[in-house]
């Protein structure tokens, strides 16, 4: 049997980050977390793309896996409101992200948020542990790292 297991070690990969700048105020305190928490993991080559919204996210993701990124971090926030425009948006943005990744070979992690209000949203990116953009960051290197052990 042979097990491949990624590691939490940037330093040698290109990572891209699409973030939309609608609900701009939750989708920067996600996106500081990530790129924080990239950081961390010594990644230095890291390119920030930002969209109007969440439907523009898969898009933009796929132009930074052609681009030569290795990893992706796709942010935005949906919440929920009257209408049923909030699951069409979280639909289509998430299945568009998991296509790229299908696609194009590229781990896409994903910190598209689909939350009922605004404190849902507050609560999954505040500081720590909880932050969707830390955890997205850390799962994108974990997945890359392990895929090329594959060669």
């Amino acid at each position: 049997m042979t097990e491949f297991e990624g590691v939490l070690d940037a330093s040698d990969l290109r990572v891209g980050v699409v973030v939309a700048s609608w609900n701009q105020s939750i989708t920067d305190r996600l996106l500081e977390a990530a790129l924080d928490r990239l950081n961390t993991l010594g990644a230095s080559d890291v390119t920030v793309l930002r969209v109007p919204g969440a439907l523009e996210i898969p898009v933009a993701a796929a132009a930074l896996a052609r681009a030569g990124c290795h990893a992706i971090v796709a942010i935005g926030v949906v919440i929920k409101g009257e209408t049923d425009h909030y699951e069409i948006v979280v639909r289509e943005s998430t299945s568009g992200v998991s296509r790229v990744a299908l696609d194009t070979g590229v781990p896409i992690g994903n910190a598209i948020l689909a939350v009922h209000d605004i404190d849902d949203a507050l609560a999954r990116s505040g500081p720590g542990e909880a932050n969707k953009g830390a955890e997205a960051a850390g799962t994108a290197v974990m997945t890359a790292t392990a895929l090329r052990l594959l060669g």
